[in-house]
């Protein structure tokens, strides 16, 4: 503050000491002295200019206002004063106000630094951006060493996207005032856009060698730490700067998100509930709430979490997305679809909502509307996790393979560097690798499913007089899964065993369903209980082996498994390959589906039972008789049959079938295809390949009794390649119906053939597509061979090992048994061979 062209009457002592008083932070007395001196010398300009800076410093910005108005009404030529006015108006908001007392001031006095400065300050936050830049620059040009205005510039080229020039800006503030640590902070942000994120460190921890107690510095290096994968240190940052302020809302949510990346759900929470404990308001951190509880199956209460977040800002669209998730997943699918279809009109490239829409999609059937929404969201987001085999999967289904070569080749590459590219599920029905399989599988366990620690070790259980034994499934229902098993949990030996089955799918009471709780000791219905609930729960009844159905299949629970439910843990049917996952002991296998050389390619180690396929020996062939015509058959001609799912139709098995169908005249072959889509796809492709498009004929999708009766009205059984079939090979060959398969190399590309030799009919194993296409056409041409298969067949049914449920049910028993005294003699798991 300067007395120049003031009063002469107002003396140099007086002016001297007021302007000490406010320099000296003394606002009150200043002002108190100001107006004594106003009553003794009324319109002097700058007593109202400096009383209003005491005003503006004491926060009492109307007050602020007026007096700077007064000094400029008294003398109109004050520069000082309106470059004064101009800030305190912006205080208050005026920000039009501000421009115009600002420019005010620069139309007096154009070498005005200070107010060039606030005017740029001004016109950014009026979003007149390109007369911002200009501003600043007049305010350097006139000042070079101007730090603070190198530094907003810095910030202004950031928020418009021109990193290149924050980077120069933030660097010349530097050059210009080294101690100056909030452009070093600044600095690193901006190399953090550039993904130079070493330097960014070097910035940030120049900012905190300044100021120690720089804790949004301290944040922001935690942030670029755990993008460098450092995630020890980046905690440590985080810490430090709730440490330094504890009010830090920003420091407790990127805490937070940490520890949600680690699966750290309970610990995550309370973080961002300290978040929004600070910041009421802090709907991100609502959200992220949500998340936690919905990966830690707690549903219900998630979505309270993002209706909350929604109330704070409705056009949030994540919250959208994952509270339209939360309601598909409790059965409230057409809210749920429109909240997916409000994140997407809020963010049209919201790439994950496009996606969540195509698995809503894909549930529910509707296969050509998914693939719209895969293609998408590939298109928004291409590196997304898993899409790209989500989109080769849905092609499956709808019998489209274009470029599928090419994409193989991509994909292969994507698993061998450690891509999240496929789901393991999805990968069985394109290649035959374990190797493949297995990488796979330990991309997918790593990175959403690994060991949680959140839960101490179950200590050792003493023996019990009964091997507990827990069966865990989404699928106890009418399901291929349980149509399987139902036999096997009534025929256990309640001497030395006690089954018990956990239930996390919904409670169907059907005909499966009532059979299956009849047919255990106890039936646990477990859907709505959260994943450490389940395990709590599970270890307070002393469970001593895990049996996981469901693996990698939709109705998975994963998770209870990576917190350790049972001190032993197997895989088994539901999902045919390794788990990927150090949790897991055991996979039940065969001989033939894992061969001593291939145990490699298992994490787990391997219970060769004789014969791997549980079955069903109540499940009779059903007291009906249907005829070609009832299945729209033609009368004459022999028929080929394939009734495996559709995804498992290949481009190679449907060239071998099409040269089958071409070499044996009058043939047809009758076929499942889930989709319209798929069906008009495949008559398309068999054209293609030189067949009449009626000789392919697609079988309806029939009830149980009215589907097993079909396979009577076929002569062969042609299996896919290189996903077998399972269920359905048990059905088809239950019903005298000789099944070809080829054995390839992975898991479930030599189930085929297991099935088929544990009924003793070795003769329809090829392996090759040379070999199946000879053998498929042979026994079309020789009826009198093919009949010795079937009569082959018919007399093995009763005695082979396949349908066998009691001596099944033995050798697993005795697979469970070793297994247990391993444990409790303190070993670890081994291969168990049961002869």
């Amino acid at each position: 503050m300067t007395g120049q062209n003031q009063q002469k009457v107002l003396s140099k002592e007086q002016i001297d000491y007021v302007i000490n008083l406010y320099s000296s932070g003394q606002y009150q007395d200043a002002i108190d002295q100001i107006k004594i001196l106003n009553e003794a010398y009324p319109n002097v300009p700058f007593l109202f200019n400096l009383i209003g800076a005491c005003y503006k410093e004491l926060g009492k910005l109307e007050g602020a206002v007026k007096m700077f108005g007064t000094a400029v009404d008294i003398k109109p030529d004050y520069a000082e004063a309106y470059k004064n006015l101009g800030i305190t108006l912006r205080g208050t908001g005026q920000l039009e106000g501000a421009v115009k007392s600002l420019r005010k001031a620069l139309a007096l006095d154009s070498g005005y630094v200070d107010a060039h400065y606030n005017l740029a300050i001004t016109l950014n936050e009026l979003g007149q951006y390109d007369d911002a830049i200009n501003s600043y620059q007049k305010a350097i040009a006139i000042n070079r060493n101007f730090a603070d205005a190198h530094n907003n510039l810095g910030n202004l080229f950031k928020d418009l996207g021109q990193t290149d020039k924050a980077i120069k800006s933030y660097i010349r503030a530097i050059d210009i005032s080294p101690q100056f640590a909030q452009a070093h902070n600044n600095l690193g942000t901006a190399l953090v856009d550039h993904e130079r994120f070493d330097d960014a460190v070097k910035s940030y921890n120049k900012a905190i060698e300044i100021n120690p107690k720089f804790y949004e510095a301290h944040n922001n290096l935690g942030q670029v730490l755990i993008a460098l994968g450092q995630f020890k240190a980046g905690v440590d940052s985080f810490k430090k700067a709730i440490d330094i302020n504890p009010r830090f809302a920003e420091a407790y949510y990127n805490f937070g998100l940490v520890l949600k990346e680690l699966k750290h759900f309970d610990d995550a929470i309370n973080n961002f509930h300290s978040a929004v404990s600070v910041k009421p308001d802090f709907f991100e951190a609502l959200n992220n709430i949500g998340s936690c509880l919905s990966f830690l199956g707690r549903v219900d209460e998630a979505i309270k979490f993002y209706e909350k977040a929604l109330i704070i800002n409705s056009e949030y669209a994540y919250a959208h997305h994952d509270l339209g998730n939360a309601l598909v997943s409790i059965g409230q699918s057409q809210v749920g679809v429109k909240s997916l279809e409000n994140a997407i009109k809020i963010n049209p490239e919201f790439a994950e909502a496009h996606t969540s829409l195509g698995n809503f999609f894909k549930t529910r059937k509707q296969r050509d509307k998914s693939q719209t929404y895969y293609e998408t969201a590939y298109k928004i987001k291409p590196d997304m996790d898993f899409l790209f085999g989500e989109i080769l999967n849905n092609q499956r289904n709808l019998c489209a393979w274009p470029d599928l070569p090419g994409s193989l080749i991509k994909l292969e590459k994507k698993i061998i560097n450690n891509e999240k590219v496929i789901a393991p599920f999805a990968l069985l029905s394109l290649v035959d690798s374990p190797e493949l399989q297995r990488k796979a599988a330990e991309i997918k366990a790593n990175s959403d499913f690994p060991k949680n620690y959140d839960l101490p070790i179950a200590d050792l259980y003493p023996k019990h007089s009964k091997i507990r034994i827990g069966y865990f499934s989404g699928d106890f229902k009418i399901h291929p899964v349980s149509t399987l098993t139902a036999q096997l949990y009534e025929m256990h030996n309640r001497d030395h065993f006690e089954i018990h089955a956990f239930s996390f799918g919904k409670a169907t009471n059907d005909e499966m369903n009532l059979r299956i709780k009849a047919g255990v000791d106890q039936f646990h219905d477990v859907d709505l209980m959260s994943h450490k609930d389940i395990v709590h729960f599970v270890r307070s009844l002393e469970i001593d082996i895990a049996v996981d159905l469901s693996g990698y299949t939709a109705k998975a629970r994963t998770d209870i498994f990576a917190m350790s439910v049972a001190p032993i843990q197997l895989s088994y049917i539901g999902y045919l390959g390794s788990m990927g996952a150090e949790y897991y002991d055991y996979l039940i296998a065969d001989p033939v589906m894992i061969p001593k050389e291939s145990q490699k390619y298992y994490m787990e180690k391997i219970v060769y039972l004789p014969s791997f396929q549980v079955n069903d020996s109540k499940d009779l062939p059903p007291n009906i008789v249907m005829t070609r015509k009832d299945v729209g058959l033609p009368d004459k001609g022999f028929v080929f049959c394939c009734f495996n799912n559709t995804y498992k139709i290949t481009p190679t098995t449907f060239d071998s079938w099409a040269r089958i169908l071409k070499a044996v005249e009058d043939s047809v072959l009758i076929i499942f295809a889930n989709n319209e889509l798929s069906k008009a796809n495949l008559t398309k492709e068999i054209k293609k390949r030189g067949v009449a498009a009626e000789r392919l004929i697609f079988g309806l999708n029939l009830e149980r009794d009215e589907y097993l009766a079909r396979y009577q009205v076929a002569d062969l059984f042609l299996d896919t390649q290189p996903y077998n079939a399972g269920t359905t090979a048990s059905d088809a060959l239950k019903m005298g119906l000789p099944m070809l398969t080829i054995k390839g190399e992975a898991y479930q590309a030599r189930m085929g053939a297991s099935i088929v030799n544990a009924l003793n009919l070795p003769e329809l194993i090829t392996t090759s597509s040379k070999e199946y296409e000879s053998l498929a056409i042979e026994l079309a041409k020789n009826p009198e061979k093919l009949n010795k298969i079937k009569e082959k067949l018919q007399n093995n049914l009763s005695t082979a090992p396949l349908f066998d449920t009691p001596l099944f049910t033995k050798n697993l028993e005795s697979a469970y048994t070793q297994m247990y005294e391993r444990y409790h003699k303190g070993l670890e798991p081994d291969h168990i061979y049961v002869k």
